[in-house]
Formats: C-alpha cells, structure tokens, sequence
C-alpha cells in the first residue's frame, strides 16, 4: 500500500476508516492511488473484525475526480497487480484505454460497491466525476455542509463518468440535468433526491460519520452483509447493470470519437485551456 497516498485507521472497534491522503492534488486519483485504495478496501473486507468501513479525505475537498496530470510512466499498467480479467493495457487504440478504464475505473467502483460489509462515505468539500466514483459505490453517504457534487464530463466530450449511477442516485431528471449543464450539486439537495443520508456541519462532519458507524457496528455482520445484498440486489433487478455496461460502452465511443477528431481523449472545446491540454480522459 502506498502509505501517503492512502491511510488506512481503526478509529473505534468493528470500524476501519480509509484516508484518501493527496490533499496536495485536492485528492485526484492517479493509478497508484486507485490501486492502494482497492488494496486498503480488501484489507477491511477480509478482517474479521471490521463490520464498518468510512471512506474519508484530507483537505477541504474530498476528491477533484481523475489526475489529468499523471504521467505516462506512473500509468503504466505493468507496475500493478490487476485484479480484474480484461487484459490488453498495452494494446494500441480503444482496446488498451478500454481494457485500462475496465480495471480501475468501473472495474474498482463495482468491486467496492459489492463489498459485503457496509460501507460509509464521508465527503467535505469538492467532488467531481471521478470524485463520484468514490462516493457512489458506498451505501451510505454523510456530507458536510460545504459539500457539492459535480459531473463535467460533458464538458469534456464524454456523456458521463465511467461508473454510471447517476439515474439511481438522483432520478432520471435531475441525473439528466447535472449531466447537461455540469451544474454542482449542493449537498442539501443531494440529501433531498436520497444521494445523502445526512448533512452536518463541517466540524462535526469526522465524529458524525464515526458515531453512525458505531451504531451500525453493533449489528450481526452476517445480518448486514445479507441486508446489503438484498438491496444490491433489487436495485439490480431494475437494469442497474446493464445500463450501466451501455453507458460504459458508450464513453468508450466518446473517447474514440474525440481522439479521431481531435487529437485526445476529451473535447478540448468545452474545456479551459489548462486543462484540455493535459486532458487523459
């Protein structure tokens, strides 16, 4: 586990709380800290002690979604032990970005949203795209008061983050609306469309979640594991999965779209200068 990028606690008995420690970067996810993160996740998943995990942040923001500044080098996939089956990182064309974005982007929220323990999102701050990544696969979600949420990948070209929750997190309308217009979500509405279980001051935002996961803890684990399959399940039943493969499937095309028109991964038009210039997708 790279220790900086992700710390891994035990703040109260039964409960394992994860860090995501780049408050230097605002918390962007390059490709080691995505596989640290799934490292800390299997930690907590296989002890038998941890009934609760908390995915928490350093920093005022929670997460500013996919590094765009990581270098070819640190995203080179040899250097990790993948854990899905698709392979071809190193092939040329959509097949070595599919395979790539099959690993560590809906690969990894689908691996740690079927985790058979239940899991918390702490979020203060900023959290973008990739940011929802992070949020979206957890059961419950606490937000501090400051907390927004936003999905911009329309304005880069792309019809939405490769972990396509958004129609169950938010409905078909507004899921439509924060994919069109990029808006940010704040975290009072977020609670109101059912995204966010609670909303609580900044201050009280560390001891709030901790006291949540603590009651949670005192519950059986085989009971748990079973309530959260069930509803994993029915959500399932409601086409869940194979929507969310179209989706996929078609931010492949987006992809492949914008790198034969223009030269990368994204659409460089609806992007500030600085960003479309170090744009990876």
């Amino acid at each position: 586990m790279t220790q900086t990028a992700i710390l891994y606690e035990q703040p109260a008995p039964h409960v394992a709380r994860i860090v995501l420690n780049r408050p230097e970067a605002r918390n962007a996810q390059d490709t080691r800290l995505l596989y640290a993160l799934n490292d800390a996740f299997d930690r907590a998943a296989q002890d038998p002690n941890v009934r609760v995990i908390i995915l928490a942040a350093t920093g005022p923001h929670f997460s500013s979604g996919h590094d765009l500044r990581e270098s070819a080098a640190d995203a080179d996939m040899s250097q990790y032990p993948t854990v899905g089956t698709w392979c071809g990182f190193e092939c040329a064309g959509a097949e070595g970005r599919m395979a790539r974005e099959k690993e560590i982007y809906i690969g990894f929220s689908e691996r740690w949203r079927n985790i058979p323990k239940p899991t918390i999102a702490q979020v203060q701050g900023k959290c973008i795209a990739g940011g929802l990544m992070l949020v979206w696969p957890c059961d419950l979600v606490v937000a501090a008061e400051d907390a927004a949420f936003m999905d911009n990948t329309v304005s880069m070209g792309v019809g939405g983050a490769e972990f396509f929750a958004h129609p169950w997190e938010l409905g078909v309308r507004k899921a439509k609306e924060m994919l069109f217009t990029a808006d940010w979500l704040t975290a009072q509405e977020a609670q109101r469309l059912g995204m966010v279980n609670h909303v609580v001051p900044p201050d009280r935002l560390a001891d709030f979640t901790l006291a949540l996961a603590e009651r949670i803890a005192l519950k059986p684990l085989f009971a748990l594991k079973l309530a959260k399959e069930a509803v994993n399940a029915a959500q399932d039943a409601q086409g869940r999965l194979p929507a969310m493969q179209t989706a996929f499937a078609l931010h492949q095309l987006a992809h492949s779209h914008n790198m034969l028109v223009h030269g990368l991964p994204i659409d460089p038009s609806g992007m500030s200068p600085a960003v479309a210039g170090k744009g990876r997708g």
